[in-house]
């Protein structure tokens, strides 16, 4: 049975903008922060990868900076985009490392779980 991409549509109400195709992004790995009803962790939220919040998702058991060839995963360093959880990109908040945004780039089901204001505040493009 084939999942079902939710419509691609931003937090803003747009057509959802690709995040990163190098390293290739996404639930789907499309390069979007596309989802569906089975990516239970919404990787909806398009970030900008920081020194800071790379070592808390480590800390947190989610280790995303080291390469997993098995899995056909790069490993991320600072400055690349990735399509992450809404809930982590929360918690990252919460811990003062949240990562910069592209609005345009992240899925408007991160509103189920992260309000857009909390969003703007980390925005690198605008409306």
């Amino acid at each position: 049975m084939a999942l079902r991409i939710a419509p691609s549509v931003n937090v803003l109400g747009g057509n959802l903008a690709p995040c990163s195709h190098d390293p290739k992004t996404g639930f789907f790995r499309n390069g979007c922060c596309d989802t569906c009803i089975e990516d239970r962790g919404s990787h909806t939220v398009c970030a900008v990868m920081t020194a800071e919040f790379l070592a808390l998702s480590k800390y947190l058991g989610n280790d995303l900076s080291t390469p997993r060839p098995e899995f056909g995963f790069p490993g991320l360093k600072p400055g690349d985009q990735w399509c992450l959880c809404a809930r982590r990109f929360l918690q990252a908040h919460e811990e003062d490392v949240a990562p910069h945004v592209y609005l345009k780039s992240t899925h408007r089901r991160t509103l189920d779980i992260v309000p857009l204001e909390i969003l703007k505040r980390y925005a690198l493009d605008t409306e």
